[in-house]
């Protein structure tokens, strides 16, 4: 009797299981049309978070070049100690070396970076394009620019406004007055600020002919064209992998 009751009571609960479940079946419940919700919810929030970004690109734009420059002069205050020893160790002079640069709409100011040549380098030749293995250069000075850091102190210059962490770096007046003559539609890279680091930065050397300059302005123009906070993050990283991991332009 037992047996027989414990089987029936057994068999009774299938019954209802598969009752249960041709309930469901037919009404149609199911889980998915709430995740579906839930998924389409995040979606649809982070869109509208994307498009605000975007849309309010330039406008947040100088607020994260602050933020930046802040924090990165603060972090980086033991190093300006250091580089500034070292400098006056083996090179007698001034750490810093400011001078006049074409920022946006034509606007020159006093660019800051950490002195890398001779005092008056320029004093025997004039303005001239400083060249990969330029004998100017001082013995530690070769090793901040390899590594990019006599860029550095132009985050102060971020801080005055007058300049954002990325876009086409700035060029003296004397080259601007010559190369807007010479190639054609030159002064467009200066419808935005001049960046410590750029698209150009990543794939270009430093400039020795018209041509190289003509092959930079191309990557500055697509730039200016396209600017975005993933095309930033994209320069960004190749810089810190150019400067810190030593890859090549």
């Amino acid at each position: 009797m037992a047996h027989r009751i414990t089987k029936e009571h057994i068999l009774n609960q299938s019954k209802g299981t598969r009752d249960f479940y041709s309930d469901i079946k037919r009404s149609e419940i199911t889980l998915k049309p709430r995740t579906s919700v839930v998924s389409k919810m995040c979606s649809f929030g982070l869109g509208v978070f994307v498009r605000f970004l975007r849309n309010r690109y330039r406008q947040l734009r100088s607020s994260v070049d602050y933020g930046i420059a802040l924090i990165g002069l603060m972090f980086a205050t033991p190093l300006f100690l250091t580089v500034g020893l070292i400098t006056k160790i083996f090179s007698p002079g001034p750490v810093f070396y400011t001078q006049a640069r074409v920022g946006k709409d034509g606007r020159v100011f006093n660019i800051i970076k950490f002195r890398t040549m001779c005092v008056n380098a320029e004093s025997q030749t004039g303005p001239t394009w400083t060249k990969e293995n330029d004998t100017r250069i001082t013995g530690f000075g070769r090793i901040l620019r390899k590594a990019h850091l006599d860029e550095l102190p132009q985050l102060i210059n971020v801080l005055k406004g007058e300049m954002s962490i990325i876009g086409p770096r700035p060029e003296r007046p004397y080259f601007v007055n010559t190369l807007k003559k010479e190639i054609h539609g030159y002064t467009g890279r200066l419808s935005v600020k001049p960046g410590i680091t750029g698209l150009a930065q990543c794939y270009c050397k430093y400039d020795e002919s018209i041509s190289d300059v003509k092959r930079k302005l191309r990557y500055d123009i697509i730039y200016i064209k396209k600017m975005c906070w993933m095309l930033d993050f994209k320069i960004l990283w190749r810089t810190l992998n150019v400067c810190l991991l030593g890859g090549k332009p």
